[in-house]
């Protein structure tokens, strides 16, 4: 659909730096060839409305026979995001489902009392090089979710609303924003959006959310006349009117954010909860390895192996 112009005229710019409250510098680890970059949690920012885990994949190129293997792992209390620019993985989960996910899609995974899946590089895309890029993003749930049941859900790229006009294709993963809505069940006020803007293009963002954030993985940005280069993400200060502008080369970003959780999260290795005795329960159940009784069980198509507890956190 076109862009409404609407919206444009009424969101002015940043009328200075007070307006970005966080500038985060991700955290970049090598996973032997593959790096990842995370932005959250951060030491000044845990999380960007209910959004606590942020972690940009690649770029990376694999040659033939190479790619990655994340083996059958729990979580609990989150909803796992993945939305890819670049390659594919191939999700399976103890739900049963078993899903490839493809560039300009969602796969929207609530963990909830608990879920365990593993992500894979499949085989037919291993016959060949291939390539990687993509982010990946947990989504704390509210106090009334966290014990809810597990549940997948994939949305092809046609279902997510485009917004094109001016410069831009946004692309609305999860939520509402823009007067659009993203089909994905949702458990509190979300918004997280994929804009590609030529340069120049300037994007206004939603002023109806308490908290939003905005992540830079392509080219470069301008905020009232200062310079964001790719990956930074930036954390604006609530009810400000914002409008960023591409830079030369144009800019490709990650628009988040959404209502603030009533209270901060704790988070151990792929656990997110409200109390420590939600972690220690999901601990030991894991620990337990009971996968035909037990509060967890491994993906049907792949449960040969499974990560185990971090030795130095148990």
């Amino acid at each position: 659909m076109s862009w409404n112009p609407a919206l444009e005229p009424q969101c002015p710019e940043a009328g200075s730096l007070d307006a970005i409250e966080t500038v985060i510098i991700p955290r970049a680890r090598d996973l032997g060839g593959f790096e990842v970059r995370r932005a959250l949690p951060a030491p000044r920012r845990q999380m960007v409305g209910p959004f606590i885990f942020f972690d940009q994949a690649g770029p990376a190129e694999f040659l033939t026979g190479q790619g990655i293997d994340v083996r059958p792992h729990p979580h609990i209390g989150l909803g796992t995001v993945t939305y890819l620019y670049q390659g594919e993985f191939e999700h399976r989960d103890s739900l049963g489902t078993h899903q490839m996910i493809y560039p300009g899609e969602v796969n929207w995974m609530v963990a909830g009392q608990g879920v365990t899946h593993s992500e894979r590089t499949s085989a037919t895309t291993r016959a060949g090089p291939s390539s990687l890029f993509g982010i990946q993003t947990w989504i704390a749930l509210p106090d009334s979710h966290e014990d809810t049941p597990a549940a997948f859900e994939h949305h092809g790229k046609d279902a997510l609303p485009l917004l094109e006009g001016e410069g831009k294709a946004v692309r609305l993963i999860l939520g509402t924003a823009w007067g659009e809505k993203a089909p994905a069940t949702l458990y509190s006020e979300t918004f997280y959006a994929d804009a590609v803007l030529q340069a120049g293009a300037k994007l206004p963002l939603p002023s109806d959310h308490e908290d939003r954030g905005l992540y830079v993985t392509q080219g470069s940005v301008e905020i009232a006349g200062e310079t964001f280069e790719a990956g930074r993400m930036m954390v604006f200060r609530p009810g400000d009117e914002i409008t960023v502008t591409a830079g030369p080369q144009g800019a490709r970003l990650m628009a988040l954010g959404g209502a603030t959780l009533n209270g901060p999260r704790y988070i151990w290795w792929n656990f997110v909860a409200s109390s420590r005795d939600r972690i220690e329960d999901a601990k030991a159940a894991w620990a337990a390895g009971d996968w035909q009784q037990g509060r967890f069980q491994l993906p049907p198509g792949d449960d040969e192996e499974f990560t185990p507890l971090p030795e130095k956190r148990k």
